[in-house]
């Protein structure tokens, strides 16, 4: 009987070590499953990089009717005066006021006492589709009603994203006036002269910066400006031809615009006309800059957006990263000489339908200025396929990766 007893014990107890060891091993499993969980988490929830910015200050957004809003430091920011910087901020095609929220707030964290950002809503959803220039004219109306608002505005920059640039840069040419400015000058005989200074100002303003991010400034139309048609030319034809699916606004992409039997409206932005001074607005500010995808980017062209010539791109391998901006690529600061006013390198008129003497015109118009030209790729990273959008950082959650591209166009902006 105590044999019967004692073995009895010892069974039971062999059970209890048994059921702890197993309670031990579900344990540890749950935890590598945990750990394998966490890992798992780590590299599927997008990172957004660490700002230089001032925590303690903080943006306040100022809805301005019809969607649009302003973007100003808070009450506890570091502000002891009204911002004498207008910055306006102009969407994309089918593109809203928000696209540019998170770029808005980085602005006004690095610049509290100086910018105000006013990001547009004028040219929101379908009325992207009304084309450049009505829809240049409506952002011209809103610039003027905004600065009328803020009387203690000296200076304005615009920033344009996408069909955003076009539609900013026809918006200044409307804007722009010459005002002539009287200087006395004295003579070695003590004889004062008078002279007039010609200086341009947009919207009443002193104009700064122009800066555009993945704008198709040479248009859609073929010669591999749109790389989700691969360079395919019948695609590059069936999608002209298909262009009036998008509006007005598709023509003007397209180059197949001819409203009065006149030239496309893109060729037209690329000199001075009589009504409106494209090239001399332009030339009025004091820093013009395109950033430009270099790959990724399936609906801008990496030479249209960036103002070159197909043979004139950097090669790739030359491309090298920078370190403080891990997705700019390549800077390039062009020393471009100016043409006298009214002086059209080549005749409109001799772009007589060929894309390739469409895209010479307008590069020639265009590059007679000085362009700083930034280069831009999301190789590696894992919303590459959103190129187009994530260099704006369009929406923070899916596009944080374009956060270092926005605040190298912070750090380069001229207050």
């Amino acid at each position: 009987m105590d044999n019967n007893r004692e073995e009895s014990v010892t069974q039971e107890k062999q059970r209890e070590m048994e059921n702890k060891l197993s309670n031990r091993e579900i344990v540890k499993k749950k935890g590598k499953r945990h750990q394998q969980k966490k890992k798992l988490s780590y590299y599927l929830i997008p990172r957004f990089p660490c700002m230089r910015l001032d925590d303690a200050v903080t943006a306040e957004e100022t809805p301005t009717g019809d969607g649009s809003f302003n973007m100003e430091a808070g009450c506890n920011g570091r502000r002891d005066h009204s911002p004498t910087h207008l910055v306006v901020t102009v969407n994309g095609i089918i593109g809203s006021a928000q696209n540019w929220r998170y770029a808005a707030k980085q602005f006004v964290k690095a610049y509290p006492d100086d910018v105000i950002v006013h990001c547009s809503q004028s040219n929101t959803s379908m009325l992207t589709f009304d084309g450049v220039d009505v829809m240049g004219k409506r952002l011209a109306d809103e610039v003027v009603s905004v600065v009328g608002l803020h009387p203690n505005l000296q200076k304005i920059s615009f920033l344009g994203h996408s069909l955003g640039g076009l539609i900013a840069r026809y918006a200044v040419a409307v804007l722009y006036q010459q005002n002539v400015m009287p200087k006395n000058v004295e003579q070695s005989g003590g004889e004062c002269v008078g002279e007039e200074i010609q200086k341009g100002v947009v919207a009443g303003l002193e104009p700064v910066n122009f800066i555009t991010f993945a704008t198709p400034h040479l248009g859609s139309r073929g010669h591999k400006q749109v790389p989700i048609f691969c360079g395919v030319h019948t695609m590059e034809r069936l999608a002209t031809r298909a262009s009036f699916l998008l509006g007005r606004t598709g023509r003007h992409l397209f180059l197949s615009d001819s409203d009065g039997g006149k030239t496309p409206i893109l060729l037209r932005m690329s000199s001075d006309s009589e009504d409106l001074k494209f090239i001399s607005a332009l030339q009025s500010f004091k820093r013009r800059a395109a950033y430009a995808n270099v790959r990724f980017d399936n609906i801008v062209g990496w030479s249209s957006s960036s103002l070159r010539r197909l043979s004139e791109l950097p090669k790739r391998r030359s491309l090298d990263r920078n370190a403080k901006y891990p997705h700019i690529v390549n800077e390039e600061k062009a020393n471009a000489i100016i043409s006298p006013q009214g002086e059209v390198p080549l005749e409109i008129k001799t772009a007589k339908g060929r894309t390739k003497d469409m895209e010479e015109t307008m590069i020639r118009g265009l590059t007679r200025l000085n362009w700083e030209r930034v280069d831009v790729s999301f190789t590696g990273s894992m919303q590459w396929l959103l190129a187009h959008s994530t260099i704006q950082v369009k929406t923070q959650c899916i596009n944080s990766e374009g956060a270092d591209v926005i605040q190298h166009m912070i750090d380069n902006f001229v207050l």
